[in-house]
């Protein structure tokens, strides 16, 4: 049986951080990754969908990442390699193993609806650039337009490295699924940061979100509340959280430009804007952002 204790907790989705000029600033990845160190989450998915990958180029993400593994402390670093080629993946991979990443991830190849045998193809390709990392499978059908099936999982848990599933679909059953097929030996990442609790309630034994790194304490309090046994207590903070998220995506900008403005009101924290096509926050949206910073506050005021 494997040892996943490491993975075991709260990750939250590293944000991409820029500088005044719209480029990745290195000095702000390393403040984001003190930020998590300093707020004691397990650690951070890194060049994600929150990380904006898709706007971004290979050696964009490399610079990421190199920055991060600099900051990281005790910080368990997953890193999401995928691109919509094999090529550019695969040199992702062997780069991320290189700085001594705990796992690499991907989702399926997107546009193309290519047969499951081809994605599993896509997916051990990218395994066999960075033979010595576990490797976690990224389920989002609803942005990657392919789902994995119980059949394409079962296929990928013949790679060694494969560890398990970072679940992002919206029915919690699928989670049941995964846990089902894959036993202890494999870990299922809660996606859906509205379901959090009914995620884990469904085996998942740790999560991944977009929104983790805007109010860790609150999803931390929430994972111990889990752990040790006080659903009730969990599910009153869910009910908080999915409140500020609705405010959090209220906006004309994008989430994730509300989710920068709100660090920096909370925490003191910029990192910048989001990359276009990403829609900036206009002057209305500096509203909702200082209402959404202000439930967060009164939120961990009530639980913490």
């Amino acid at each position: 049986m494997r040892n996943l204790d490491k993975y075991r907790g709260v990750i939250p989705a590293f944000y991409a951080c820029y500088d005044d000029k719209g480029e990745i600033s290195s000095e702000r990845v390393r403040a984001l990754t003190e930020y998590f160190v300093d707020k004691k989450v397990r650690g951070v998915y890194v060049n994600g969908s929150s990380g904006e990958c898709i706007y971004q180029s290979v050696e964009d993400r490399k610079v990421v990442l190199e920055n991060v593994m600099k900051a990281k402390g005790n910080l368990t670093v997953i890193n999401h390699i995928a691109c919509n080629n094999t090529k550019d993946g695969m040199e992702l991979a062997a780069h991320a193993e290189s700085l001594g990443v705990d796992a690499i991830a991907s989702i399926p190849p997107i546009y193309f609806k290519l047969p499951e045998y081809a994605v599993a193809q896509y997916w051990n390709d990218y395994s066999s650039a960075a033979p010595n990392t576990d490797f976690i499978i990224y389920n989002i059908p609803q942005l990657a337009g392919v789902s994995l099936s119980r059949g394409l999982y079962a296929k990928m848990r013949e790679n060694k490295n494969v560890i398990g599933v970072k679940n992002s679909s919206m029915p919690t059953y699928d989670i049941q699924g995964f846990v089902r097929d894959g036993g202890e030996d494999y870990i299922v990442f809660n996606g859906p940061d509205e379901q959090f609790v009914s995620g884990r309630a469904a085996g998942a034994k740790a999560g991944i979100g977009g929104t983790y790194g805007v109010m860790p304490e609150l999803f931390i309090a929430m994972d111990e509340s889990i752990n040790s046994g006080d659903i009730k207590r969990a599910g009153e903070i869910q009910y908080y959280v999915n409140d500020i998220i609705e405010k959090l995506t209220s906006g004309h900008g994008n989430m994730y430009a509300m989710i920068k403005e709100v660090l920096r009101i909370n925490e003191g924290l910029d990192i910048g804007s989001v990359r276009k096509p990403l829609v900036a926050l206009n002057s209305d949206d500096k509203e909702i952002a200082k209402a959404a910073a202000k439930m967060i506050v009164d939120a961990k005021k009530k639980f913490l």
